[in-house]
């Protein structure tokens, strides 16, 4: 067939080259059956006539289905009727049955399949002596099981037909929603990972261009240090900026550089003492043996929790701990306040970051304040999971 999903292109034509190959056929294979087929009237004009009206009627099968259906029946039967021999006639109500089943209309095709059937049984046991040709007898009933067999038939490919068609558009429409699951967890994962990298650099860069401010005058010695750091925490900006984005390359092309992870928490430690924070780190703070996906939310998490310290407390100190087990890591950053932002109690952005890349990996992140009046952080990454979604 020429036309493609359900018999019309993509520009919406109707499908005249499937109808017009059907009439071919039934003409040909008509005239064929006159030969073979004693006693049945001879095709003559009205009958050509009745097997080019049966085809006509399918370029409309796809855009009126139901009507077109009931037509070809009723043109099917009046050729019946007519004495005609049997033969392709009963093409056309098969493809106009299938469209109808496709189309959704399951009962309409039954009932005008099963009128049709009916029909002939009608025309064939009780009608013959008024309808040519002339001195025909009852047809005999062996056959009829043929035709019912048929009838059934042809419902019964339209419904697997109809079946099969449903469950491809449910497949199409899952790969499509699986992709746009994906390209909705990729930009998640790009858009933490520049929060990340930005929030906690730029925060550094802020506290020491207001030290190099304030000192400007009179001690330029230390507002050169602060320019000094400055100009290193944009570098290191503008470097793990870099390699996020090189996720958004060609697929299959390695990133430049590897992904950071706990190894690099001493560099972290010291941008936020160049920030005016002071931290301690107990426990294991190496990522030695860390799954990736671990590592780098262990980084990501403890450098958010210590921005927010930089940004959010008062407090000149923090506490890291880590924590290794054989099933989970966990982490913990304690400041003692007090709090100076608004946001400091869990509703940031970057909390939220934190729990989604914990969420990912089947993890969880407590966060909120202390009784003493400091405020904790507390994450714990399952080290036995499957590698997270994000960083594939």
């Amino acid at each position: 067939m020429a036309e493609r999903h359900g018999g019309q292109d993509s520009a919406g034509r109707l499908p005249w080259r499937s109808a017009l190959l059907v009439a071919v056929f039934a003409q040909a294979g008509s005239g064929w059956a006159q030969q073979v087929q004693a006693g049945r009237e001879p095709l003559g004009v009205l009958g050509r006539l009745l097997l080019l009206l049966g085809p006509a009627l399918l370029v409309l099968r796809h855009r009126h289905p139901v009507p077109v259906l009931y037509g070809v029946c009723a043109v099917t039967l009046a050729y019946l009727a007519g004495g005609y021999p049997y033969g392709p006639v009963f093409v056309s109500v098969a493809l106009a049955a299938l469209a109808a089943v496709v189309a959704g209309h399951r009962h309409a095709a039954w009932a005008a399949v099963g009128g049709l059937w009916a029909g002939h049984l009608l025309i064939g046991h009780w009608l013959y002596l008024r309808l040519p040709p002339p001195g025909d007898g009852p047809a005999p009933w062996a056959p009829e099981g043929a035709v019912t067999a048929w009838a059934i038939a042809v419902l019964a490919a339209s419904e697997l037909v109809r079946v099969r068609r449903e469950q491809w558009a449910r497949d199409r429409a899952e790969r499509a929603a699986a992709e746009r699951r994906r390209v909705d967890q990729e930009r998640l994962r790009i858009a933490r990972e520049l929060h990340d990298v930005l929030a906690h650099s730029i925060s550094v860069i802020n506290v020491q261009a207001g030290v190099g401010l304030a000192l400007l005058d009179t001690d330029p010695e230390q507002a050169r240090t602060a320019l000094t750091t400055i100009k290193a925490a944009s570098k290191e900006a503008l470097g793990e900026v870099r390699q996020v984005l090189d996720t958004l390359r060609a697929p299959g092309e390695a990133p430049r550089t590897p992904a950071p992870g706990l190894d690099r928490l001493p560099e972290l430690v010291g941008q936020a003492a160049s920030a005016g924070l002071t931290v301690s780190v107990e426990g294991e703070a190496e990522g030695r043996g860390l799954p990736p996906g671990a590592d780098l939310a262990a980084f990501r998490i403890l450098q958010e929790a210590l921005t927010n310290v930089v940004r959010h407390s008062g407090a000149r100190t923090a506490r890291i701990r880590i924590g290794r087990r054989a099933d989970a890591l966990e982490l913990c950053v304690d400041d003692d306040g007090p709090a100076t932002g608004g946001d400091a109690g869990g509703s940031g952005t970057g909390l939220i970051g934190m729990r989604e890349r914990a969420a990912s990996l089947g993890g969880t992140v407590e966060a909120g304040p202390r009784p003493d009046g400091g405020f904790r952080v507390r994450a714990r990454l399952p080290l036995r999971s499957p590698a997270p979604r994000e960083d594939r």
